[in-house]
């Protein structure tokens, strides 16, 4: 069966899972496909920010503001956003309505229009580097500004389906998240281990002055 063509009740599953904590829904993503702009991937590196709950990396840390009104709800939409000046990088928004959380997506395995993402990404030389990183994934899905505030689960641009075989418990490895300035430790990054799309972890570190 297509990812495309997922059961509605598999499509509940995964709206139930969102709807949770964002622990858990993190790891659910993984083995989840992602297809937008004619490319569909594999979800294969995730992270979570638990918003106002006390976790400072998040971008919902200090409050609502317009850059991240999206993450307060509902679970479900795209939390998509600019980085240094240059990448997208794409969020699923998670947890109950008005509690902002939201999970990154980090990596992912082109599974569908290969082509089509080579394409967008010409100067990659092996293909499993075509969506190893939350921006080179936005870039491989042609995924911008115009995906914030997107339903992932309905029948729009950018749909979000649960997996074919959900990933095994002892194939999910966890560690500390990636480039973030505040509670850089705490081990939310959740990654299918061994898959060679997962991007290279670099703990941050501060600038001199």
């Amino acid at each position: 069966m297509a990812s495309s063509d997922r059961r509605p009740a598999d499509l509940a599953g995964l709206a139930d899972l969102l709807s949770g904590p964002v622990v858990p829904a993190a790891r659910g993503l993984l083995g989840c496909r992602l297809a937008a702009g004619g490319v569909t991937v594999r979800i294969t590196e995730v992270e979570a920010y638990a918003g106002t709950a006390g976790d400072p990396a998040s971008h919902a840390h200090r409050g609502r503001t317009p850059r991240n009104a999206v993450m307060f709800g509902p679970a479900g939409h795209a939390y998509v956003y600019f980085t240094y000046g240059m990448h997208w990088c794409m969020n699923v928004v998670t947890g109950p309505d008005g509690e902002a959380s939201a999970v990154l997506l980090r990596a992912g395995e082109v599974v569908d229009g290969l082509d089509v993402a080579r394409a967008r990404r010409a100067a990659v030389r092996r293909d499993v580097d075509l969506a190893r990183g939350p921006a080179r994934l936005c870039a491989a899905l042609g995924i911008d500004k115009g995906v914030y505030g997107r339903y992932l689960l309905g029948d729009g641009p950018v749909r979000l389906r649960p997996a074919d075989r959900p990933v095994p418990a002892d194939a999910v490895a966890a560690g500390p998240r990636v480039g973030v300035t505040g509670a850089h430790d705490v081990p939310w990054r959740f990654w299918i281990a061994g898959d060679p799309t997962v991007s290279a972890y670099r703990r941050h570190v501060p600038r001199s002055r």
